[in-house]
């Protein structure tokens, strides 16, 4: 396979904040404009999103409120299911 280099012009703000992105799912920059232009080429179109799975507002508000209440020794806790249905039917 023969390669050729390939010039763009894009913010930086922009490329820095992609590197960011592909450092976290393993690829480098080349290897991410290699698959999009294969996939390009292969859906005969934009192809495809590849992105970080990152909760929204309200999910990351439920995960700091699970992580406040099981250290919070105020909070009842339950050993097993049983006990927590009986409370729930209570």
């Amino acid at each position: 396979m023969s390669t050729t280099s390939l010039n763009i012009r894009v913010d930086k703000t922009v490329k820095k904040q992609a590197d960011e992105v592909f450092n976290e799912l393993g690829i480098n920059m080349t290897t991410a404009v290699n698959m999009f232009l294969r996939a390009v080429i292969r859906e005969n179109g934009i192809p495809f999103a590849l992105k970080l799975n990152t909760p929204d507002s309200i999910t990351k508000a439920a995960i700091e409120e699970g992580k406040r209440i099981a250290y919070d020794d105020s909070v009842k806790g339950y050993s097993d299911l049983v006990d927590f249905k009986k409370v729930l039917e209570e």
